[in-house]
């Protein structure tokens, strides 16, 4: 049985993708798209991966919508209208993305469900992951995954994050370096 939490959280998505791609409104396009992220930011949470959850609500619904809505206010984009005419958007988009969404929508039902001890993650990955991080030095089994296991990745998001705060004191007109 599908979890209704997952459910509204999918449907949440699907409106307010959609309603980023509809708007033409540059201010309505990032709002919608900062609560696109929001929403992907719970679902990660609701999903168990908190960390991912949290990255995502500081970047995408954060900094990001900052970013945007800052470059919005000093170029001074104008307001042509609310949501884009149906001759704007092109039936060969509205094919590929419909065939898109129904590509992904076959696979969930091969998907296991959430927490199921049954599935290959914890059959398999899970157990050499306790087995092996004693021998690392590490008590906390999170940490050893995320800087033994996953050390590149874990880097690749410390980078990001980083020039997430460059870019930040850039457009607000700091000095990175006094």
């Amino acid at each position: 049985m599908t979890d209704p939490v997952v459910v509204a959280l999918l449907v949440w998505l699907l409106v307010t993708a959609t309603t980023v791609a509809a708007f033409s409104d540059p201010l309505a396009t990032i709002v919608a798209f900062g609560v696109y992220s929001l929403g992907m930011a719970m679902l990660w949470a609701v999903f168990r991966a908190p960390d991912v959850g949290l990255t995502e609500a500081a970047v995408g619904a954060g900094v990001t919508t900052a970013l945007f809505l800052v470059v919005v206010f000093r170029t001074g984009v104008g307001r042509p209208g609310l949501f884009r005419s149906q001759s704007e958007i092109s039936p060969q988009s509205l094919a590929v993305v419909g065939g898109f969404v129904a590509v992904v929508l076959w696979t969930v039902p091969s998907l296991p469900a959430v927490g199921d001890p049954t599935a290959p993650g914890f059959q398999r990955v899970a157990p050499a992951y306790l087995a092996r991080s004693p021998a690392l030095g590490v008590t906390n089994v999170v940490t050893a995954v995320l800087v033994a296991f996953r050390g590149f990745d874990t880097f690749g998001e410390v980078v990001v994050v980083f020039a997430a705060g460059i870019a930040v004191l850039a457009v607000f007109d700091r000095e990175v370096v006094r």
